[in-house]
């Protein structure tokens, strides 16, 4: 029997764990998914980091080499942050070879106190890539405004990126453009662009969570019946996007010269409402070409119990316009919604990176 997590592979779909620990490098666990789980990749935000330090497993010995050195919390979090993904980028290297470099991703992101700083972002890039070291690394850089120009920047350098905290259509069509306008400087700056890779972090239950509030605010019989349904219009027109924005002579042309599309990821697929599936962010997008990051309960869940479609996205772009189009109709801003939820999102990783740093600080002063 194969498993819903091996047909969803087999459909085109990457599965990257949205989740890292030391534990979980150190006791094979990370390496057992790639075969029991059909895990291709994994990625980190500071709000994984900050989960797994609190809990402390592993870490221990490491702290307390960095106490001894005298480092601040903040150099002790990329001493310790660094280690891990550049660890769990071993552990995938097989997958990145086997796939040329689409799969076997690890991702890091950049301080989240940095997203509307485009300079310190692209100096905070460069040295996560230098000090990780690894070509399976991806930098996690935010889609904020300023965020678009150190994404062209990092590009231009050869680093590849994973784009961040996307809401709306409009901003992911601009983050398209920032990645294409770095692959032609990179190419200009003589790097090989078919080693360059990225991919475009669109936010899924999220947008649920944001507009349903605002639909039952309404509390209309026609609003309360969109429940639940503009996360998943939203994000399989965000496939269409990619579809056409990849569809042209200015794109052909790199493709020609070696370039790679920047693929689109479906993030922040678990379930917030315990109403609905709990597979539902998972097997109401699958198409070839993307990649879904799924905490690891929601990816049991599919690999229990999850049902899998050839390609649930491609023949709904309609539909999935309706949808928005009566969510605009009932009264509900689909701009203010996520402006908001970009805002927010930032804010909830500033929150976390802080927490971390709490977390760090007391562990080295308990090393001492």
């Amino acid at each position: 029997m194969t498993s819903p997590l091996a047909q969803l592979a087999a459909n085109g779909v990457s599965i990257w764990l949205d989740d890292l620990s030391r534990s979980r490098i150190v006791s094979g666990g990370l390496k057992d998914l790639i075969s029991s789980r059909s895990v291709s990749g994994v990625t980190t935000n500071p709000t994984i980091f900050a989960g797994a330090l609190a809990k402390g497993e592993g870490y221990a010995e490491q702290v307390a080499e960095l106490a001894a050195a005298g480092a601040s919390a903040t150099e002790a979090i990329f001493e310790i942050t660094t280690r891990d993904v550049a660890d769990a980028c071993d552990i995938f290297a097989g997958v990145y070879a086997e796939s040329n470099g689409f799969d076997g991703r690890v991702s890091i992101e950049v301080e989240p106190g940095l997203a509307n700083d485009t300079a310190g972002t692209v100096k905070q890039a460069k040295e996560l890539f230098a000090k990780v070291n690894r070509e399976n690394v991806m930098i996690k850089i935010p889609a904020t405004k300023p965020g678009l120009a150190a994404i062209t920047e990092v590009i231009a350098l050869g680093i590849s990126v994973n784009v961040t905290l996307i809401f709306s259509l409009a901003r992911y069509r601009e983050v398209i453009e920032a990645y294409i306008s770095g692959i032609e400087q990179a190419k200009a700056n003589g790097h090989d662009i078919s080693k360059i890779h990225s991919v475009a972090s669109f936010f899924v239950s999220r947008v649920d969570t944001e507009i349903d509030a605002r639909l039952v605010a309404v509390a209309t019989e026609e609003a309360i019946a969109l429940k639940s349904r503009a996360a998943i219009a939203n994000a399989r027109l965000a496939y269409q996007v990619y579809e056409q924005d990849f569809n042209n002579e200015r794109w052909a042309a790199l493709a020609a010269a070696g370039a790679n599309k920047q693929r689109p990821l479906m993030a922040s697929t678990g379930v917030k409402d315990p109403n609905l599936s709990d597979t539902l962010y998972v097997t109401e997008l699958v198409a070839p070409e993307l990649v879904n990051t799924m905490p690891e309960k929601t990816m049991e869940a599919v690999f229990d119990h999850g049902v899998v479609p050839a390609d649930s996205i491609t023949g709904h772009y309609a539909q999935a316009q309706d949808v928005l189009n009566a969510v605009a109709a009932a009264g509900v801003s689909y701009d203010e919604a996520t402006e908001k939820l970009e805002t927010e999102g930032v804010d909830k990783f500033i929150v976390s990176w802080n927490e971390l740093v709490e977390t760090v600080a007391t562990a080295l002063e308990g090393a001492k």
